[in-house]
């Protein structure tokens, strides 16, 4: 069944609206009107997964982290259980990478934004002294996040409530209606195949992700470590892991990403962006 993603500034009260969203599951499924639909509710956070707030502060621990919470999700995403991604999620590359996990068994899947000032979250940040990030990692994680947006596939359908207001609830009914109601979206190519609309997009995937190997590939020849390679004609940025790339390496995730997008046709305008943050998200 469903898949929720929490996301939002650190110390914005995830946690909180998460466990708020699993009482309000599972007291409506033991209803008389749904005691027949036997789900259960699962919570995967970062404490479970036995990641810590210093896993954020490296790229290598965080890609761990991120193939971590990937594994997790994928194993527990059924039409039996409804998972409740807590972590924070702040990437929207993720986001799409959770998004297609759920595609590709057929569920539903939504985005609950937890909004709240900067200010805000950090005096919360401190307060919780050693359980909280230390602040440079928080101003970094603020820095680094993308907000949700309403209208890409993978934040959508997106409930944003506003983090530590009594007066703003959780817009339960709304997302009990958009997770449990509703027919899942169509699944990718992975379990049913779907007519490319645009004549010339296969061509445009695979010259433009083609055109960032190679990019990438000539960045390393000058034997000068970089910390990003910005891809020719846009403004976007690979963040470089510290090493060199292999050939190999960067094929095999060319390929990835190909066959993921090949029958569910991302806007050609988009694929240079959305390869970037495939790589930044796996490197």
């Amino acid at each position: 069944m469903p898949l929720i993603m929490m996301t939002g500034y650190p110390s914005s009260g995830k946690s909180t609206r998460a466990q708020e969203l699993k009482r309000l599951f599972e007291a409506k499924l033991s209803s008389p009107a749904h005691q027949h639909r036997r789900l259960t509710v699962q919570i995967i956070d970062d404490a479970s997964l036995g990641i810590t707030h210093d896993a954020y502060s490296k790229p290598s621990a965080e890609k761990m982290a991120r193939g971590a919470l990937l594994s997790a999700v994928e194993r527990l995403v059924s039409r039996e259980t409804i998972v409740i991604a807590d972590t924070p999620n702040y990437i929207k590359g993720l986001r799409y990478q959770l998004y297609c996990v759920s595609r590709e068994v057929s569920t539903t899947q939504c985005v609950v934004h937890c909004a709240i000032s900067i200010d805000a979250a950090r005096k919360i940040n401190r307060d919780r002294g050693p359980n909280g990030y230390p602040e440079g990692l928080f101003d970094e994680l603020v820095m680094r996040y993308e907000e949700p947006n309403p209208a890409a596939k993978w934040d959508s359908p997106l409930f944003t409530v506003v983090q530590h207001e009594p007066v703003d609830e959780l817009p339960f009914d709304a997302i009990w209606d958009a997770l449990v109601e509703q027919r899942a979206p169509p699944p990718n190519f992975a379990t049913a195949m779907k007519p490319v609309s645009e004549t010339n997009y296969l061509f445009e995937l695979d010259k433009m992700t083609l055109d960032i190997i190679n990019a990438l590939l000539e960045s390393q020849k000058s034997g000068v470590p970089m910390s990003e390679v910005v891809v020719p004609g846009t403004n976007d940025k690979v963040r470089m892991p510290g090493r060199n790339l292999t050939l190999s390496e960067l094929r095999r995730y060319r390929m990835q990403f190909t066959k993921l997008n090949r029958q569910v046709p991302l806007k050609i305008d988009k694929i240079s962006s959305q390869f970037v943050n495939y790589l930044n998200i796996n490197l």
